[in-house]
């Protein structure tokens, strides 16, 4: 079943100023067509409410009144992403079901057919919901509030990461020649939709069995492909302009931006990461002063109890770098004592976590 998450009391009431006045908007009921010789009368539809949040959680039921002992078929008209119908519940005559709000806003039908009967039609609008609770820039229909959710991201972010490891480098995606690229690469992925297609064009070894993302599936957000936060502030209204000068997302950000802008820092310990937390640097020396690491926990392809961190070296002259994977063990003895995780290191910057992952309660790392 769909795990609802509660909207505030002011988001609620915002929703029922705008549904006051609008005719049907507590309730819709539709019957179309006209009754077949010999056949049964069209359903008789009621949705409640008629209007919901675009915030990937947020509900609605259809009630459907029939003749028919069958259970109805119900399908959506128009864009599949604004809404999802759960399983019909209920008994011959009286069926019921829950119609769950994507991120995406905007109306779409639902369709009722029955055998025997003309079919019945009644719409749903999804109002865009534009919350940014944290005051980070991300906006939370982004966030992943259902923690099955942040663990297939967890899951997927860091196989795709570490999957590009075993690679050729003739085999990778084109994309990843720095760090940042890797990050980048292993996040949109990780948010994709895992499904035939995707696998048919995804640069991986092999298919995890792991779910993917539920909430949405990138890249059919209100940004479009735009995932990245690269514009100071909280997020606006105004944001979902995207590919517009001076945007607030965009499709590339570096490690730079990244950090400050869409992750948080949870700790200068590294003991407190789990698996897809971020290890941001900063070296005064070099023409690129940040530079990002990624924390595996425990490896998905060789399962030794270790744990791993990964990184791209990023081109030095007509080097192209490399991707490393390093034991914990291992970076913490690093040559370089300025690439160590430690907090006596001035140039690490810390454990940081992706801002989709923030939860309620998170509070700030001075």
């Amino acid at each position: 079943m769909y795990t609802h998450i509660a909207l505030t009391t002011r988001i609620r009431a915002a929703l029922a100023a705008v549904t006051v006045g609008a005719a049907g908007a507590a309730a819709v009921v539709a019957i179309s067509g006209g009754v077949p010789r010999g056949g049964l009368p069209a359903p008789r539809l009621t949705l409640q409410p008629a209007r919901i949040l675009a915030d990937g959680y947020d509900s609605a039921a259809l009630a459907i009144e029939t003749g028919a002992r069958t259970a109805p078929v119900v399908s959506m008209i128009g864009n599949p992403h604004i809404a999802t119908a759960g399983e019909i519940t209920g008994a011959p005559g009286k069926w019921r079901v829950r119609i769950r709000a994507g991120i995406l806003a905007g109306r779409v039908g639902l369709r009722v057919l029955v055998p025997g009967a003309p079919p019945a039609e009644v719409q749903l609008e999804s109002l865009p919901f534009t919350r940014d609770s944290a005051q980070d820039g991300t906006p939370d229909f982004l966030r992943l509030d259902d923690e099955r959710d942040r663990q297939a991201f967890r899951r997927w972010f860091t196989w795709l990461a570490e999957a590009q490891y075993f690679q050729p480098p003739a085999a990778r995606p084109a994309e990843i020649q720095d760090c940042a690229a890797l990050i980048r690469y292993a996040y949109r992925e990780a948010l994709h939709a895992h499904d035939s297609a995707w696998a048919a064009t995804a640069h991986t070894p092999l298919m995890p069995g792991f779910d993917s993302v539920a909430k949405y599936a990138y890249p059919f957000t209100p940004l479009g492909a735009a995932l990245f936060r690269v514009r100071e502030g909280s997020f606006e209204p105004s944001d979902f302009n995207v590919g517009e000068d001076g945007a607030a997302f965009a499709q590339f950000a570096d490690v730079r931006t990244l950090y400050r802008l869409n992750t948080h820092l949870v700790s200068r310990v590294l003991s407190a990461a789990v698996a897809g937390d971020l290890l941001f640097f900063r070296q005064e020396s070099g023409a690129e002063p940040y530079h990002s690491m990624i924390y595996l926990g425990q490896s998905q392809m060789h399962n030794d109890g270790r744990r791993y961190i990964l990184y791209h070296t990023g081109p030095t002259g007509s080097d192209p770098g490399e991707i490393r994977r390093l034991t914990v063990e291992e970076l913490m003895r690093f040559p370089q004592p300025e690439w160590r995780p430690n907090p006596a290191n001035p140039g690490f910057l810390g454990v940081s976590r992706w801002n989709i992952l923030r939860k309620e309660n998170d509070t700030r790392v001075p």
